[in-house]
C-alpha cells in the first residue's frame, strides 16, 4: 500500500471518528475500540504476532474436542470457497487460529499475511478485523478491505462467524478470508452465509460429543438451526441446551447442576441429528416410570425434598424410602 493510499485509508477512520460516527456504525464503534482501546495507529504495518510452540500446543488442547468436532466440516466449506483464493480458519475466543485450511498455491500469500495458524488476530492486536471484531461482538461479521482498521489489511476480506460451546459461552470463531479482487461484496456476502451456516454445525456437532449419553430434541420455531439443541437424558431431564435454544426458550443457570424436567419446557419436537444413535434401551417398567416421576418432582422443587414429597402427595418418609430404594437395585 502506498504512502498516498495509507494516508486516504487513517485520514477516513480518523474523521468517522471526529464526527462522532461510532454512535451509529457498529464498523466505526469497533476502529474506535481499536484506536482509543486498543491504542493502535492504523498505518503502522503491523503483522501479526504469534504464539510460541508451547502456547499454541496448550491452545489447541483447550479446544481438543470443539478442532476434532470442526475437521470434516472445515474440509467442506473450503471445498466450497477454496476455489476462489479463499483460506479457512477456526480461531479460539482469543483470536488464535488453531485449524487452517488452503490450497498449496495460495499458502506463500497466506502466510505473509499472517492468516496462519498461531497468529494473533484479536481486536486488540489487529485492530478491526473478522475474526478480533466478530469475537469482541459476539456476532457475525464481514470486514471487507478498507473496512479493515490496519492499513496494512486493506487488501483482505474476511467473513467471520461466532462458535457457541455447549453451554452457550463464546468459544471461538470461523472465518474464510481472501486477498483475492474477485471477491467483491456480493461475492462475500455468499460466503458469509456459508460460514454461519458451518459455524451452526460445528456448534451442533461438537454440542453432540458433550452429552454422548443424551437424545437431542430439536427447538420448535428454530428449525433452520441445527445448532437449536437440547440433551435430555433416560429421566427426561434437560440437561444440556445450546446458546441458540437458550434464547429461545429463555433457560438460563447450570443445566448439569440443576436439570429442568423436559415436560416444563415450551412443546418439543425430536429430530435426526445426523449423530450414532445411542443404543437402544429396554422398555420401561412400573418402577421405571415411578423413578422418573419422583427424579423430576426433586428437580422441580430444586432438591428439596419435602416440597417434592408434598407435590407428589406422600410423606417426606415415604420419599426417602423410596429413593433409598431406587439406588439399591
Amino acid at each position: 500500500m502506498r504512502g498516498a493510499e495509507i494516508a486516504r485509508h487513517t485520514g477516513r477512520i480518523e474523521a468517522a471518528l471526529a464526527e462522532g460516527a461510532a454512535a451509529r456504525s457498529a464498523l466505526v464503534a469497533s476502529w474506535s475500540r481499536s484506536a482509543r482501546l486498543h491504542g493502535l495507529d492504523a498505518a503502522r504495518p503491523l503483522k501479526p504476532a504469534r504464539l510460541t510452540e508451547a502456547e499454541f500446543r496448550a491452545a489447541r488442547d483447550r479446544m481438543g474436542p470443539l478442532v476434532a468436532a470442526a475437521a470434516p466440516i472445515l474440509d467442506g466449506l473450503f471445498r466450497a470457497v477454496g476455489g476462489v483464493g479463499c483460506c479457512v480458519l477456526l480461531a479460539d475466543r482469543d483470536g488464535v487460529p488453531l485449524e487452517r485450511r488452503g490450497s498449496r498455491g495460495d499458502d506463500p500469500a497466506f502466510a505473509d499475511w499472517g492468516l496462519w495458524t498461531g497468529a494473533l488476530w484479536s481486536e486488540a492486536a489487529q485492530g478491526t478485523n473478522g475474526i478480533g471484531t466478530c469475537l469482541a461482538e459476539g456476532r457475525a461479521v464481514t470486514i471487507h478491505r478498507d473496512q479493515h482498521f490496519l492499513a496494512r489489511n486493506t487488501a483482505l476480506s474476511c467473513m467471520t462467524a461466532p462458535i457457541f460451546d455447549h453451554d452457550g459461552s463464546l468459544a471461538g470463531a470461523l472465518d474464510v478470508s481472501s486477498a483475492m479482487p474477485e471477491v467483491t461484496e456480493a461475492v462475500a456476502a455468499l460466503i458469509a452465509h456459508s460460514v454461519a451456516e458451518s459455524a451452526r454445525r460445528i456448534e451442533a456437532e461438537a454440542f453432540r460429543l458433550a452429552f454422548p449419553k443424551a437424545r437431542f430434541l430439536l427447538v420448535p420455531g428454530a428449525e433452520g438451526n441445527a445448532a437449536a439443541l437440547l440433551a435430555v437424558d433416560g429421566d427426561d431431564l434437560v440437561i444440556g441446551a445450546s446458546r441458540v435454544a437458550r434464547q429461545v426458550l429463555g433457560i438460563t443457570g447450570d443445566l448439569a447442576a440443576a436439570p429442568r424436567p423436559v415436560a416444563d419446557l415450551p412443546a418439543i419436537r425430536t429430530t435426526a441429528t445426523g449423530a450414532t444413535p445411542p443404543p437402544e434401551t429396554p422398555p420401561e417398567t412400573l418402577a421405571d416410570g415411578e423413578r422418573a416421576v419422583m427424579m423430576r418432582a426433586l428437580a422441580r422443587a430444586g432438591g428439596n425434598v419435602s416440597a417434592a414429597a408434598r407435590a407428589l402427595g406422600i410423606s417426606r418418609a415415604t420419599l426417602h424410602r423410596k429413593l433409598a430404594a431406587r439406588r439399591g437395585q
